[in-house]
């Protein structure tokens, strides 16, 4: 429960204070002080009667009622602590210390003490194992930096305190400044999902920030994360996250640093792509994607560059358009007309490269012409650094300006941090960011401009027979892989288009359905999960003695029940797979099928139940996506088909929640069809 005590307390108590500034209770005596806490400030500590200043007490019993208590003190002494002062009125708590659940199952037991506490109380708590919290009325924190703080700055909330300050030391050096700096530590009572609630219940359209920045090493709910970052975005805001710990390695790491609990990162994905947050690897990334959602919003694809160094320009280029964005080239009339006013040499192709010693003036005219004269430009790019020679002062002045009348974006990226400081500070001070890396700022872009608006919650079910689905699953006998006839039965339920198939155990029925539907065929042995690994399929049989042969072959196999036949077609393969994943639901996967989803592992994932617009989402964003689009030639896949495939499997998923794992691979895709050849289902009942 987040309190007003705990926001914008009246008194706030330190309990461990120190005139030592390099301990927890001295800095973060000293950040409240420096922060100009207008409220009543207080301390604890036997030893002193005054700290920095503040009057301090030797016991709880002699302290006034205090509505915000920051605890500094050992863990163990902790649970005693918050009791007596919940009990003397006391509505927040904010605990520093470390050595709780995250390090042994004693500390486990100390920090369930405390929130039983808090919550008998009504008290809300911070922490254990954290940095503080951080906001415009309050400094709670113990470390530095501390940001420059406003009202539209941005609210960042952190599962790890050190991150959070390493991503305040990367923010402050691009001017990003903050609203609020949430450190959750482990999370006992205040998670990540519970501040991103009481943000979105609490929004305030004319005051709050509109930007939220989260570093989560565990997600307890999902859905209660879905639900609000998604309301969030929504109203307005932009959301951008990291999270860490999806690898196995790192969840291991994870949950030795704070308890947390391991999710995959295909369920993570999903997670934020029905969101509509911005997905976010490094602490760079994060800080960046934060200092382009300050800028005027894009509202197109088209970017401009101008720089005075080629290189920087070529790369960022390469940035952009690996993201899928555009860097257009600008000829004619009037980029000839540019091109007469600066120094010969100079190209205006796009990059726009007004060399080393184009001059402030010149920046500002290829400025204007991108702003008014190229209409196919929606945004700008000035990349501008010094080799030594000059001061920037009067460049970056012309670049202030510009960026305070331009309608259209313009992104600095102001590199030169040593032999360019002051000038760069100067820039920053005036309320601008920088972007210091051309390339972390074209993949930033590039995650922002392609991630789906959140998705709607209406579930698609137009052509899926949902009774008949639930009929079938309730006549499945057992858990485990269903036999092919179920499989095919669901499939064709969802309205997925099937290819014909028989399976026996009799050749004789098994060479009339090939004679009937013609050669050549494809055979299956029916048994072994993994049909590829023991030799259990057998493409382009041509022939009834070849069937025949394979046929016998094959229910030689081990565990072989059947043989499954059916007609040999051809297509690009495709795959769709399906995991329920525990406190998530269904992740719906998606790629190029056969041997690719193995090798490449370029897949794309989606929570069901899925829209046409996260399916669309889905595919767009595989690295494959070329050859699905059609490339060199080469023509494509039906995407529509494919799409529509992907949303009818989600609403097969939602009605049969048995179904824990499954997947279609491969789909034989053509230009007009799309066709599941092969597919497993494994269930759990009861």
């Amino acid at each position: 429960m987040i309190t007003n005590q705990l926001l914008h307390p009246a008194s706030i108590v330190v309990v461990g204070a120190s005139n030592n500034v390099h301990k927890p209770g001295g800095a973060i005596l000293r950040n409240l002080l420096q922060g100009g806490y207008a409220g009543e400030l207080r301390a604890v500590n036997p030893k002193e009667t005054t700290i920095q200043g503040v009057p301090a007490v030797p016991s709880l019993d002699l302290l006034p009622e205090t509505e915000l208590a920051v605890l500094a003190i050992p863990a163990a002494a902790c649970p005693d602590t918050v009791e007596a002062l919940a009990a003397r009125g006391t509505k927040a708590f904010i605990i520093l210390s470390a050595g709780f659940g995250e390090e042994t199952p004693e500390g486990g037991v100390l920090e369930q003490r405390i929130l039983q506490s808090c919550n008998r109380y009504g008290a809300a708590l911070i922490g254990p194992n954290c940095i503080g919290l951080l906001n415009r009325w309050h400094h709670s924190v113990f470390t530095q930096p501390i940001p420059m703080l406003r009202a539209d700055g941005v609210d960042l909330i952190s599962s790890s305190g050190a991150t959070a300050v390493f991503i305040l030391e990367s923010a402050i050096a691009k001017g990003l400044q903050f609203n609020s700096v949430w450190s959750v530590g482990n999370a006992t009572q205040i998670g990540v999902e519970d501040v991103l609630q009481y943000m979105d219940e609490h929004f305030d359209a004319e005051k709050d920030s509109r930007i939220k920045l989260i570093y989560v090493e565990s997600i307890k709910d999902p859905d209660r994360m879905l639900y609000h970052s998604a309301s969030l975005i929504k109203k307005g805001c932009r959301i951008a996250a990291i999270k860490a710990g999806s690898s196995e390695s790192g969840s291991r790491a994870a949950s030795s640093h704070t308890g947390a609990i391991a999710s995959s990162d295909a369920a993570v994905e999903a997670l934020f792509r029905k969101a509509g947050i911005v997905r976010c690897y490094s602490r760079e990334e994060l800080s960046t994607v934060g200092c382009v959602l300050t800028l005027p919003e894009l509202r197109g694809r088209n970017f401009a560059i101008i720089t005075h160094a080629g290189g920087p320009g070529v790369m960022l280029t390469d940035a952009l358009s690996k993201g899928g964005l555009n860097v257009p080239k600008l000829d004619g009339v009037v980029a000839d007309e540019l091109k007469a006013k600066l120094f010969p040499g100079a190209s205006v192709s796009n990059p726009i490269d007004i060399l080393a010693t184009g001059t402030p003036e010149q920046l500002a005219m290829a400025l204007d012409f991108c702003e008014e004269r190229f209409d196919n430009i929606d945004a700008v790019m000035a990349i501008f650094g010094t080799p030594g020679l000059v001061t920037m002062f009067d460049t970056y002045e012309v670049l202030h300006q510009k960026m305070l009348m331009a309608r259209k974006p313009i992104f600095p990226v102001l590199p030169s941090l040593q032999t360019a400081g002051k000038e760069v500070e100067d820039f920053i001070k005036k309320g601008h960011v920088n972007f210091s890396d051309e390339v972390t700022l074209g993949t930033a872009l590039s995650r922002i401009m392609n991630v789906p608006r959140p998705a709607t919650n209406e579930i698609e079910l137009f052509g899926v027979d949902i009774p008949r689905i639930r009929r079938i699953i309730d006549a499945i006998p057992t858990s485990g892989y269903v036999a092919p006839q179920f499989v095919q039965e669901l499939l064709s339920s969802a309205g997925i288009p099937l290819v014909e198939e028989f399976v026996s155990d009799k050749k004789e029925e098994v060479l009339a359905f090939a004679a009937r539907t013609g050669f050549p065929v494809v055979a299956k042995v029916v048994g072994p999960v993994h049909k590829s690994d023991v030799g259990g399929v057998v493409l382009n049989i041509k022939g009834k003695e070849h069937l025949a042969f394979e046929f016998d072959r094959l229910m030689k196999i081990a565990d072989a029940r059947a043989v499954l036949v059916q007609p040999m077609l051809k297509g690009t393969e495709l795959f769709i797979g399906a995991k329920y994943e525990e406190r998530f639901g269904h992740v719906v996967l998606c790629g190029l099928g056969g041997i690719f989803v193995e090798v490449l592992k370029d897949v794309s994932s989606g929570l069901a139940p899925l829209s046409y617009e996260e399916a669309y989402s889905m595919i767009r964003s595989l690295r494959a996506y070329k050859i699905i689009r059609g490339t060199r030639g080469q023509a494509g896949v039906n995407e529509a088909k494919f799409a529509e495939i992907i949303v009818r499997l989600s609403t097969l998923l939602r009605f049969a929640t048995e179904i824990k794992e499954m997947d279609i691979n491969p789909l034989l895709a053509t230009e007009r069809q799309i066709t599941a050849v092969d597919a497993r289902i494994r269930i759990e009942k009861g």
